[in-house]
């Protein structure tokens, strides 16, 4: 009788079919459902932003006359006391935010100045503010205009070494600014406070990029102030159409967010996108750039990555020249750069650094590594599994020579051996930098040797796993690396149930798809079918740069022609 029933059940490979012939509707059906639902929320934040505009242009055309609420605006007033009490009641259970209370003799009026401990250069305040204002304090007074509502003029343009001021009424604005590492001046008798720029905080110094490796070129790279970034990229050259529109991204916790591109190459439908979609940012706290990133991207559910980040100043500013814009973002060391095509992906700097042949070997010698680290075991799953006709015979034997006492078929094997290679990769980013290599090697030796000696799988399958991980990372940027890893898999399934045609079919179901994927408007694989042949000469070759004499037309530049 059992033998009966387990004649009757079908074979492992019947009962696969029919289980992806179920599967993959259902996979359509669930996928058809998210871009629906993101179709929604896009259309969402789009209200929301007319909405938004609609508002603003209400008013300005009323004049922006509207008096705001005492909930919705804590104001200064003349009383120095109640200024005291709404500002410590706004900052109640802060206790980094300090006092120091001074008593100006020559006005007979109290004084206090509030900063946070860590934030504000302590030097700095003592010097350039409070030395000041106790100097004065002691001198007779000469000017008796200047204890009415001159004070705060008289103070900013004569007394205190500080450049960046500001006069502010608003209570909760000015805490804000405090807790930045600003230093806050109350009067007895100004109707507001004086914000003064004493800003100090801990920085990191400027390094070689971390994660993008320099070998001819600027050894510098992005650090976590804002200031700093726009800094560097003000040092490339002077130009005075270098734009730069700052954002407050964050709804409880606020980050600057900066928007650069040059005024007279970008195209304005392209920068208008980008601050539109920055708008559209609704979350608590933009920790880093990847947020940005994720949130302003066409399709979310793309396992490509459709804007670029970068830590290399050098990438940034010359993208910017090609009429792309850039986003940086206060406690990131990364910049955007947005639109992009997959062929952005494959460049370096390098390439423009060095002569153009070797540059153009080295750029072909990319995209040859790319197609390897993506189809490589798929390839080898197909012809062992279904077209062993289609390898030389000498090396059929061979290969079937290795493969004598291994258990597990093809598609397990391979499998075993990307995973341990996945596990060992991921291990040697998070251990600390002496042994993270050390281990990789270490570890990827050992376990190699280990599973062919224990004939788990075969010497031919170490080799071409081991291929396909050195061409993985001949890709200059890291997130293209993590789409082909991604990749890789439901590739090597796809050979494993249908062979040559299983990988054939993963490959025009990923080009068909990048061919529909877009960046900003812009076809993610533009380059690969130009509309014009000047966009071949920065392709898969990189011409002499002296032909090099336009922009890119895909993006639309308004001066198509380079300087001379």
């Amino acid at each position: 009788m059992p033998q009966f029933i387990l004649n009757h059940i079908p074979k492992w490979g019947v009962l696969m079919e029919v289980f992806f012939l179920s599967a993959v509707p259902l996979l359509i059906l669930l996928t058809i459902r998210h871009i629906k639902i993101f179709d929604g929320a896009y259309s969402q934040r789009k209200q929301k932003l007319e909405e938004l505009q609609r508002e603003d242009q209400r008013g300005l055309d009323s004049g922006d006359t509207r008096i705001a609420s005492d909930e919705e605006m804590l104001s200064f007033t003349d009383d120095y006391q109640l200024n005291l009490d709404k500002f410590r009641k706004s900052a109640l259970d802060m206790d980094d935010v300090n006092e120091r209370t001074i008593f100006l003799q020559n006005l007979k009026a109290k004084g206090i100045l509030f900063f946070v401990d860590g934030l504000t250069d302590k030097p700095g305040l003592d010097q350039n503010i409070l030395k000041p204002l106790l100097d004065w304090a002691s001198e007779p007074l000469t000017d008796e205009h200047i204890r009415n509502e001159q004070l705060e003029d008289y103070l900013v343009q004569q007394v205190l070494l500080i450049s960046e001021t500001e006069w502010i009424v608003d209570v909760h604005q000015a805490l804000r600014k405090v807790l930045f590492g600003s230093t806050m001046l109350l009067v007895e008798g100004m109707p507001g406070a004086l914000l003064l720029g004493s800003s100090r905080g801990q920085t990191r110094s400027v390094e070689e990029p971390i994660s993008e490796a320099v070998l001819r070129g600027p050894r510098i790279g992005f650090t976590e102030t804002l200031s700093d970034n726009t800094a560097m990229l003000r040092r490339h050259g002077e130009n005075k159409s270098l734009a730069m529109t700052s954002y407050q991204v964050g709804k409880r916790v606020q980050k600057k967010l900066m928007v650069i591109y040059f005024k007279d190459i970008a195209n304005e439908e392209l920068v208008a996108e980008v601050k539109r979609r920055i708008r559209t940012i609704d979350v608590d706290e933009v920790l880093e750039n990847g947020y940005v990133e994720q949130l302003i991207e066409d399709n979310f559910l793309s396992p490509f990555a459709q804007i670029q980040n970068t830590e290399r100043p050098d990438r940034v500013m010359s993208s910017l020249l090609e009429g792309r814009v850039a986003i940086l973002l206060d406690g990131s060391s990364y910049a955007l750069l947005m639109p992009v095509t997959y062929a952005m992906m494959l460049q370096s700097p390098e390439d423009y650094y060095e002569r153009w042949l070797p540059s153009s070997l080295i750029r072909i010698l990319r995209f040859v590594c790319t197609f390897i680290s993506l189809f490589a075991p798929a390839l080898y799953i197909s012809f062992i599994s279904f077209h062993p006709g289609l390898i030389p015979t000498k090396l059929v034997v061979s290969i079937i020579a290795t493969r004598q006492g291994v258990p597990f078929s093809t598609l397990i094997e391979a499998l075993i051996m990307e995973i341990a290679i996945e596990v060992l990769r991921e291990a040697g980013l998070r251990l600390p930098k002496p042994i993270g290599p050390a281990m990789g090697i270490v570890g990827g030796l050992i376990i190699g040797q280990a599973a062919v000696n224990a004939g788990i799988v075969s010497p031919i399958l170490v080799i071409v796993v081991a291929v396909t991980a050195i061409c993985s990372f001949a890709t200059p940027m890291y997130s293209a690396g993590l789409s082909m890893r991604l990749l890789r898999f439901p590739i090597m399934f796809s050979a494993a149930m249908f062979g040559l045609y299983g990988v054939i079919m993963s490959f025009l179901f990923l080009v068909v798809h990048m061919l529909k994927l877009k960046s900003f408007g812009i076809s993610y694989v533009n380059l690969a079918v130009p509309q014009s042949l000047k966009d071949w000469k920065d392709y898969v070759i990189r011409v002499p740069l002296q032909f090099m004499k336009y922009r890119p037309e895909v993006l639309k530049p308004k001066e198509s022609k380079r300087k001379d």
